[in-house]
């Protein structure tokens, strides 16, 4: 089970956690939303416990409730600039289908 990050969504990480002054990296989790099932959640992630696991890749981590690893193994986690627009992006092999809106996701 893995997950991934580009070099900007690592870089963009590193940057969003100097703001905050620090932690251990970005949490990143699935929650029950929107008109397909899921929806993508990120934290800050200040501690780790025996119910997570950390994927560390280029100087940060991305931290999991093990839980949500069936949803999200394969992810890699983009971060995209698009004109004045800019966001995380998930590549999520899990995915059968998405929403009009974007917002969630179906697996």
């Amino acid at each position: 089970m893995a997950i991934t990050l580009t070099e900007r969504a690592a870089k963009q990480i590193s940057k969003q956690l100097g703001k905050r002054g620090g932690g251990l990296g970005l949490k990143l989790g699935v929650k029950k939303s929107g008109c397909s099932g899921f929806a993508y959640v990120l934290d800050y992630a200040d501690t780790i416990n025996a119910e997570q696991t950390a994927f560390p890749q280029f100087d940060v981590q991305v931290i999991v409730d093990n839980t949500d690893l069936e949803f999200l193994n394969g992810t890699e986690l983009d971060y995209s600039r698009e004109g004045i627009n800019e966001a995380f992006k998930f590549n999520n092999p899990n995915v059968t289908g998405t929403c009009g809106c974007g917002e969630s996701f179906a697996v």
